[in-house]
Formats: C-alpha cells, structure tokens, sequence
C-alpha cells in the first residue's frame, strides 16, 4: 500500500496545474482508501464536486470540520508535494476536556499514516468559543465544508456568521468558499436550530453574501430528488446512518443520501 501511495504522490508532484483533474482522480481512486469511504464516492461525487470548486494540487486548502476524514483522505494526497491541506478542527486549551481529546484523537489518526498525513496542519476552529482563526488572513485560496452548517445553526445562528467570517478572512481576494449541505425544499422554512439536518439554499447564500461572499455558481452535482427531506429523525433516517435502524430501512435505502445543496462562494 505505501508504494502506491508514495508513487501516486510522486505523481502528483509531477503534473502541471493543467493537468490537475489526473492527480485528482488519482488521489480519488488510491488504495490508500479505506472501502466504507470508497463506496460511498457515487454519493458524494468527490471528483466532480471538488472540480467545481476549482481545486489545484498548488492551493492552500482549509476542510472546516473534517470529521472521520472522508474528504481528508482524498484532499491530503492530493496537495501533499505542492499545497497545503489545513483542517480547521483545532480548539483553544480552554475548551473542555472531550473537545481537546476529540483534537488528540485527529492527530493521532494523522501520525498514523505520515504516508499521507505529515504535512497536513491543524487550524484552530473552535465555534462553541468564537474562535475561527484558521490561518493568517488573505492567506487561503479555497475552503471547503461539507455537510456541516447544521452543526453550527445548532448552536446559534451567531454561530453560522462566525464560520463564515472566518472563512471569508482566511480567503485571498478571489479565494472559493466551497459549501455542501443537505438542502431542505425551497418551500419549507428554516428551523432556527435545523434538528432535521436540513438546511435552506437561501438561508445559506444570505449568510455567506452577509459576510461580503458573491454566490459564483450553484451545482445540482449533489442532488438527489428523490430526499423530500420529510423522514422521522431527519437527515440521519436515510443511509448512511439509518438512524431508525430496521424501521422502513428498505424504503430510506431505496432513497439513498440526501439532497444536497452544492454552492460556489467567491470573495471580491
């Protein structure tokens, strides 16, 4: 496994910019992947989503709230020689004794694998105490997050203008905002703490355009029109999670994962 891996990297350092979208689908198709994550890619269309973003293997790169990594396993390979991958997952030493060991857990997972991982930084994104200094402003060329604003609308709508603030700061001038969401119907209002995992488009573009952010584009990448985002126990009812475990599992199976916004934010 770590000769592919160390072969693919000197692959990847060797493709011009113009040729990125090969180093990409490397990165993408690598053994390096764990199967439960390589199974779930004609979901969450890596390949298609981060090339709408216009990821570069040069870029600097925030992931806000990584996770178990999905996206870290493909991003980290991929900008390792020429770019840098940063994760804002990182909290400040006043926060709680589950939040510090959550941070623990993420660098031991990373030194796991320094095949992949070595060069990848951890930036401090610490939502519950205000903190979103992820790195040194204008210094940033694309930040990503997916499926994670209802996390943070969970805390407060104060919360969501916090993230995005800081993600507009950490941006050059021109730098992308890329934003997935399960994307809650148009004609359904937003709940002030989205319990379902839904959040609405619109919602989400007046947020990111209240921090200075211009709405470039919009993907229908992520859709899935099958979601009426209308299950008991939300978003979390539908695979992967099953929430409801055996209970209509057959009908949220033939559902398949949520609907989801694909958005492309640019800061002027």
């Amino acid at each position: 496994m770590k000769t592919w891996i160390c072969a693919a990297l000197s692959a990847v350092a060797m493709l011009g910019t113009a040729q990125a979208d090969e180093a990409l689908k490397a990165a993408i198709a690598g053994s390096h992947r764990s199967a439960t994550n390589s199974a779930r890619d004609s979901a969450r269309h890596p390949y298609e989503t981060l090339s709408f973003f216009g990821i570069k293997p040069d870029q600097t790169v925030v992931e806000l709230a990584p996770g178990g990594g999905w996206y870290t396993e493909i991003l980290a390979p991929y900008l390792r020689d020429k770019g840098q991958l940063i994760l804002g997952a990182g909290v400040v030493p006043t926060a709680p004794a589950n939040a510090l060991a959550g941070v623990e857990r993420l660098k031991a997972r990373l030194a796991a694998k320094p095949e992949l991982y070595d060069k990848t930084r951890i930036g401090t994104f610490d939502v519950a105490r205000g903190d979103t200094s992820l790195a040194p402003a204008g210094s940033v060329d694309l930040v990503l997050t997916f499926r994670n604003i209802h996390n943070w609308m969970a805390m407060g709508d104060d919360k969501v203008t916090l993230v995005f603030k800081g993600a507009f700061d950490a941006l050059k001038k021109g730098g992308v905002f890329g934003v997935v969401e399960h994307r809650l119907p148009a004609n359904k209002a937003q709940d002030a703490k989205a319990p379902s995992g839904y959040m609405s488009t619109a919602y989400v573009i007046k947020a990111a355009e209240s921090v200075g952010f211009k709405l470039a584009a919009s993907s229908e990448i992520n859709a899935n029109p099958k979601d009426k985002a209308d299950h008991e126990g939300g978003v979390w009812a539908l695979p992967p999670t099953f929430t409801n475990k055996d209970k209509d599992r057959e009908k949220y199976a033939a559902i398949g994962e949520s609907d989801r916004m694909t958005l492309k934010f640019v800061k002027p």
